[in-house]
C-alpha cells in the first residue's frame, strides 16, 4: 500500500466522473491546492498532482515519470485486455511513449506536419465552418456539439489526412471507443468499446498500406514517405498510430474547446467583441482554454521513488498530472477563476501539455477555434442557451459536452 498522503475528504470527494464534479470539478481542485496539493485516491488507486510547478515536473521528467498509458485511468479487465490482444498492442501512440521511440515517431511527425501544411488548410477550414452553419436556419434551437463542433474538426482531419466524408462518423464512434475504453466501466462496455478500438487500429494501418501501393499527397502518404528519411524506418504498425492518435485527440480536443467556449460565453457576454476582433481573439482563445482545459490532464507511471511537493512517491504508482488545476494555481496566475484575456503570463497554462508531449496538434486546434468561433457569432445572431438541458462528456479526464443546446435569432 502506498503511504497515506491524503487527507480523508479529498479521497472520497475526487471523482471526476460524477455528475457535481462533472459540472464543477474547480472547488475540489482548489482545496487540493492549498492543503494536499499530492493526494493518494485509494478507491481509484491515483495519486493526483494539483499544482503547478510540480504538474511541470513531471511532464518535464519523463526519465522518473513515463508516459506508458498516459490515457488509462482504470486497469484493464482480463476480457478487456483479451479483445484488445486482437488488434495491435503494440501500436505505439504518441502521447503514450517514451524516448527513444517517441522521439523516432515525432520526428517523423515533425517532417510532415509541417507549419505550411498546417497554413494550407486555413481555405478548407473556412469552406467547412460555410458549409456547416448554411445547413442551420436564420433562427432555431440546435445541439451545437452535434451539429457543429464534432463535424468541424473531423471532416478537417479527414481532408488532412485524406480520409473518405463517408468514414468520418464511424471514426468518430470508433475514436470515443479508443478513450472510453481506458477508464472504469461496466466489463461488457468496455469489451464494447475493446472491440471499436480494434477495428480503429485496423482502419488506420490499412490506410497506411494503401498509401504504400498507391502514394498520395495528404498527411498519412507524406508520413509514410518520410519514413526513409528515419534510421531505422519506423514500420507500419509504428507509423498507423500517430494518424489514429491525431485524428481521435486532434477532433475531440476543439470539439470540446468550440463547446466550452460558447458556454462560457453565455455566462460572460463581454467576451464576444474580442472574439470578433482579430488582433484580441487569438489571446481570448487562450484565456478560454486556460480556464477550461479540454484535457483535464493525463497520466503518468514513476518509474522509481521520487517526491513531489514534500510528498514521496513509490515506484510503480500511477499519476494525474491535473492541467486544469495547474492552469488555475493561484500561485501563478493571478485571480486565476476570472476570465483575464489580457493577462501578461498566459503563455504559460499547459492546455496543451508541455515538454517532449506538448500537443503537436495545437497549431491546427488553434486555427480552427480562430475560425470556428467568431463565424458562430457572426452566422447566429443572439446566440444563447437553448430549451435543453445540457450533456457533460463522460471522459475521466476530459472536460467538454456531449450536448450543448443552443438558441439564436
Amino acid at each position: 500500500m502506498p503511504p497515506d498522503a491524503s487527507t480523508p475528504t479529498l479521497a472520497r470527494r475526487f471523482d471526476p466522473l460524477s455528475p457535481e464534479q462533472r459540472d464543477n470539478p474547480f472547488d475540489v481542485l482548489a482545496v487540493a491546492r492549498r492543503e494536499q496539493p499530492v493526494f493518494h485516491v485509494p478507491a481509484l488507486d491515483l495519486w493526483v498532482v494539483t499544482r503547478y510547478d510540480d504538474v511541470l515536473a513531471v511532464l518535464k521528467d519523463h526519465d522518473t515519470f513515463s508516459s506508458t498509458g498516459a490515457l488509462k485511468s482504470a486497469p484493464l479487465p482480463e476480457a478487456v485486455a483479451a479483445v484488445l490482444a486482437e488488434g495491435y498492442r503494440e501500436m505505439p501512440y504518441i502521447i503514450e511513449v517514451d524516448p527513444p521511440l517517441h522521439d523516432r515517431i515525432r520526428g517523423l511527425a515533425t517532417k510532415a506536419f509541417t507549419p505550411r501544411r498546417i497554413a494550407s488548410l486555413e481555405p478548407a477550414i473556412r469552406r467547412i465552418v460555410d458549409n456547416l452553419l448554411d445547413a442551420l436556419p436564420p433562427e432555431g434551437e440546435t445541439d451545437l456539439i452535434g451539429a457543429f463542433a464534432w463535424p468541424l474538426p473531423l471532416r478537417v482531419l479527414g481532408e488532412f489526412l485524406g480520409l473518405p466524408r463517408a468514414d468520418l462518423a464511424q471514426l468518430h464512434v470508433w475514436g470515443n471507443d479508443w478513450l472510453l475504453v481506458q477508464q472504469a466501466g461496466p466489463e461488457e462496455k468496455r469489451i464494447a468499446h475493446a472491440k471499436g478500438t480494434v477495428a480503429l487500429q485496423r482502419y488506420f494501418l490499412d490506410a497506411v498500406k494503401q498509401r504504400e501501393r498507391e502514394p498520395t499527397d495528404d498527411l498519412i502518404g507524406a508520413l509514410v514517405a518520410a519514413r526513409s528519411q528515419l534510421d531505422p524506418p519506423l514500420t507500419d504498425v509504428e507509423i498507423a498510430g500517430l494518424p489514429l492518435d491525431l485524428m481521435v485527440a486532434g477532433h475531440v480536443t476543439v470539439t470540446r474547446a468550440i463547446g466550452s467556449a460558447v458556454n462560457v460565453l453565455f455566462s460572460c457576454p463581454q467576451l464576444r467583441e474580442p472574439l470578433l476582433d482579430p488582433e484580441r481573439a487569438p489571446q481570448t482563445i487562450e484565456e478560454i482554454l486556460r480556464l477550461e482545459s479540454p484535457a483535464q490532464g493525463l497520466f503518468r507511471t514513476a518509474t522509481r521513488d521520487a517526491e513531489l511537493s514534500g510528498v514521496p512517491i513509490p515506484g510503480g504508482a500511477r499519476i494525474m498530472v491535473h492541467f486544469a488545476s495547474a492552469n488555475r494555481d493561484e500561485c501563478v496566475f493571478a485571480d486565476a477563476d476570472r476570465l483575464q484575456p489580457d493577462r501578461a503570463d498566459l503563455v504559460r497554462h499547459v492546455a496543451f501539455g508541455k515538454g517532449i508531449h506538448f500537443c503537436i496538434g495545437a497549431p491546427l486546434a488553434r486555427l480552427e477555434l480562430a475560425i470556428a468561433l467568431p463565424a458562430l457569432l457572426r452566422r447566429l445572431p443572439g446566440l444563447r442557451p437553448g430549451g435543453r438541458p445540457s450533456v457533460r462528456e463522460p471522459v475521466f479526464f476530459a472536460r467538454g459536452f456531449a450536448e450543448l443546446h443552443v438558441a439564436w435569432g
